[in-house]
């Protein structure tokens, strides 16, 4: 049996300065991807807000469900960009691209799976206590984001393959342009221009979902036709398919759990905000979408910090891979006190930005208010768990996220939120409580991993 091609191992950083250079050169490109994904949403939000806060409520109410889905899968991907990172740091490139159909084959399955989930939204939000009102119009949009689900998975596999070989600027052109096809069809199935009925949530989650076709297409057109697609793999028999689903799940089905507990925390959250009227939920979507713009930023800081960190794990370097996830961590905290500062200084644009309702702009505003000391724990946490994956260690990390979401931030939530008469600040400041207690508990756990023995999986 041939060997899989080796090339010389990346070499390690010798100074702080190259760790925080080649940390913001995988980031950056990242970074902007994954805005350019929340900005997808923002347009979403915004151009719905403007047909009615009844329509903005229905888009929020679908997109907590849909968006637990999804990182839920998203997660199980997460061995892509483990094992790629680990295998190219090694010098086994070829084993790359059989890492990568794995991804993709898995992807395909989870998106049609959900996909069927998806066309049950209405009675899924029933099930979730939502009135009749809001689970017919939220189950409609929801039923919409079931056409995308095959396409943004195979989006994100392909995706974490080229992060996990260091090629970050592809997503980030895709998904620039994805944006601006996004608008234009949101501005025809929203209103109902060009002749179209309009459609309002509903619109705006179709749009979505046939740009999601349109970034996949895109995506997989560029590494199908990478000038070193041989080097990689991409078109070489996979060895041993069966043992690298195995690799692959052993990975993946913890991130799952672990993005699972999170994501479910949160729709929980939702849900509360829903409980508590429809102007709630509208402004606690709209103060979301803020923090998860924001959030973008630790998104590409932890995506990039895990690269590195596995990478590390492959050259066998634990100097390296200690110095790759503090530098992460460094660099996070400091862009997270700037946009803290910038949410705070200019909370009423923001808030006029997504509604002209008067009642909901209030809501934002108090909610924005809060914001400002959520983001920095919340950011810290998750470039903290980009620095454990890229380790690979998982289980203790799914346990971390568990105790926090669950033990500490919804209970949190519920009693400042609607037991106390909080509102939307108090399910925030639970929020806030909870990426607090995991960024802790996660700084404790990879100060014990960087000073054991490593090896890749």
């Amino acid at each position: 049996m041939t060997a899989p091609a080796r090339t010389p191992l990346r070499p390690p950083a010798n100074t702080l300065s190259e760790h925080i250079r080649r940390t913001l050169g995988l980031a950056a490109p990242v970074i902007v991807a994954r805005c350019g994904m929340l900005i997808m949403v923002t347009a979403d939000t915004i151009m719905t807000g403007h047909a009615g806060p009844a329509e903005l409520a229905y888009l929020a109410i679908s997109f907590s469900p849909h968006i637990t889905m999804l990182v839920i899968g998203i997660g199980l991907l997460t061995g892509v960009v483990v094992l790629v990172s680990q295998a190219d740091g090694a010098g086994r490139q070829r084993t790359c691209g059989q890492i990568f159909w794995i991804g993709l084959a898995n992807a395909a399955v989870l998106g049609t799976f959900w996909a069927l989930v998806m066309t049950q939204g209405e009675f899924i939000l029933h099930l979730f206590g939502q009135s009749d009102d809001l689970a017919e119009g939220g189950g409609r949009a929801l039923g919409m984001f079931a056409w995308g689900m095959p396409a943004i998975y195979g989006y994100v596999a392909t995706s974490m393959f080229l992060e996990g070989i260091g090629r970050t600027r592809p997503g980030m052109f895709v998904m620039i342009g994805a944006n601006v096809v996004n608008v234009g069809l949101n501005w025809v199935l929203i209103y109902g221009n060009f002749g179209f009925e309009p459609m309002g949530a509903a619109g705006a989650v179709l749009a979505t979902s046939l740009t999601r076709w349109v970034m996949l297409i895109a995506l997989l057109g560029y590494v199908l036709t990478m000038a070193d697609r041989d080097t990689y793999g991409l078109f070489h028999r996979i060895e041993g398919p069966w043992r690298l689903q195995a690799r692959f799940l052993r990975l993946g089905a913890p991130m799952a759990l672990s993005y699972s507990a999170e994501t479910t925390a949160f729709m929980a959250i939702t849900m509360m905000a829903g409980i508590m009227g429809a102007a709630e939920v509208a402004g606690f979507q709209a103060t979301m979408n803020v923090v998860a713009f924001c959030f973008m930023v630790a998104i590409g800081m932890s995506t990039a910090t895990s690269v590195r960190v596995g990478n590390a794990v492959g050259r066998r370097d634990p100097a390296g891979l200690r110095l790759a996830g503090w530098t992460g961590a460094g660099l996070i905290v400091i862009a997270m006190i700037l946009l803290a500062g910038a949410v705070a200084f200019w909370r009423l644009p923001i808030a006029a930005i997504y509604t002209s309702d008067a009642t909901v702009q209030a809501i934002i505003l108090a909610g924005l208010a809060v914001v400002s000391f959520l983001l920095i724990c919340d950011g810290l946490q998750a470039v903290l768990v980009g620095a454990l994956r890229g380790a690979a260690d998982v289980w203790p990390t799914t346990l971390i996220g568990f105790v926090s979401f669950w033990v500490v931030m919804v209970p949190a939530a519920w009693l400042l939120g609607p037991h106390l008469g909080g509102g939307v600040p108090g399910l925030l400041w639970g929020e806030a409580i909870g990426a607090t207690v995991a960024a802790i508990l996660l700084a404790v756990r990879f100060q014990v991993i960087s000073r054991r023995r490593i090896a890749p999986v």
